[in-house]
């Protein structure tokens, strides 16, 4: 995720790969139902950074940070400049980052059109007229927030966490609809593409487990809030499930499919299907991991890219959160092996090497980096 502090990943480190179940839901409402993170761990580590000095810094980072996003926001679809190609201003809309116009706008061709593709090359235009940005501070703003409330319980971050899920989910005058039909819009060619499901599928696991935190007592955070924000979530798991887009990214055989699964099961878990959470988990083994990740560890389709280290390392972190929702259901995907013996644990250690500096990487990538996707 884009932004995501260091202490956040560090306080979720903790939580997320812990070998605890999330208990029944007759358990003590103070365990957060969460999809990813480990509600049980979470409120060890709650009682822990009281005693702890390496969490206490790290608490003291999430915080710092939470206050930052106390004084921005909230941000809604309906303030961008123009609408999605169908109308409707409350229709997410986001542009493909890698596609550039060929040629100076004009009054009658004011996008520069055609575009055409430059792969890991970002256009810095995407940035600019479309939703991308401020969802994104939704998605990192609303986890912070409710992390730091959940540690402290100050009332102040719960609320502000609750004004920016109401505001961009809820209210009707400001909420989006539960659709990505214009995703990852390329301008003159497609209005909307099936792999702008990314979007929302790399990073949406955090607005479900902040909501699962606020839903443990958060001032503000109302029974209401949490019935409406089921209904959002159930409208877009359908929607995934029955759109063309949803069908066409959950049937692509590299990072986006992995993290189609991750969506589906996180979705899933959060609103009570727990039977289609455990079977898309169950199912990524033989799905996902065998045709995806070869007997030495490498992840074949992602070493093509022009940026194959951080799509190495991005396609690993969709594979982890998969694995932290089966912990939830009673599925262990680190335990999954394919035919070849194909792994988890096996991707892990190819990328291993260069992610330690003993070797060079050995792949295309535009600008390596020692470093893990968030």
């Amino acid at each position: 995720m884009s932004g995501r502090s260091r202490a956040a990943v560090l306080l979720a480190a903790v939580m997320t790969f812990g070998a605890a179940l999330v208990p029944s839901a007759h358990a003590a409402p103070r365990v957060p139902r969460t999809a990813v993170l480990d509600g049980v761990r979470l409120e060890l580590t709650r009682a822990r950074t009281h005693h702890d000095p390496a969490l206490r810094r790290a608490l003291a980072s999430l915080t710092a940070r939470a206050d930052a996003w106390l004084g921005q926001g909230p941000w809604t679809v309906v303030d961008k400049p123009r609408p999605a190609p169908g109308g409707d201003v409350h229709d997410y809309l986001s542009q493909a980052p890698y596609w550039w116009p060929t040629t100076t706008p004009t009054a009658g061709n004011p996008w520069g059109c055609p575009y055409v593709q430059r792969d890991g090359q970002r256009n810095p235009e995407v940035d600019a007229g479309t939703d991308r940005q401020d969802v994104e501070k939704v998605f990192d703003s609303a986890y912070d927030l409710s992390l730091a409330w959940y540690y402290t319980g100050r009332r102040g971050y719960a609320e502000k966490a609750g004004q920016i899920l109401r505001t961009w989910f809820l209210d009707p005058a400001t909420r989006m609809n539960p659709n990505l039909d214009h995703a990852q819009f390329i301008p003159c060619k497609y209005d909307g593409r099936s792999i702008g499901v990314i979007d929302f599928s790399q990073s949406y696991t955090a607005v479900l487990d902040a909501q699962a935190l606020l839903a443990t007592g958060a001032p503000g955070w109302t029974a209401g809030d949490r019935a409406a924000m089921t209904g959002w979530n159930k409208d877009f798991l359908g929607w995934l499930r029955d759109s063309a887009f949803g069908r066409e990214e959950g049937a692509a055989a590299n990072n986006h499919g992995t993290f189609y699964d991750v969506q589906l099961a996180a979705l899933a878990y959060a609103t009570g299907d727990t039977a289609l959470a455990r079977r898309t988990v169950l199912e990524a083994g033989a799905r996902r991991i065998a045709p995806q990740i070869a007997a030495d560890g490498s992840q074949p389709q992602e070493l093509a890219r022009t940026r194959s280290w951080h799509y190495s390392t991005f396609d690993l972190v969709a594979y982890t959160r998969l694995a932290a929702i089966g912990r939830h259901v009673g599925v262990d995907l680190w335990d999954y092996r394919g035919p070849d013996g194909q792994s988890l644990a096996g991707a892990v250690r190819y990328l291993l090497p260069a992610a330690t500096g003993r070797a060079a990487w050995p792949h295309p990538e535009l600008e390596f980096r020692r470093y893990a996707a968030t």
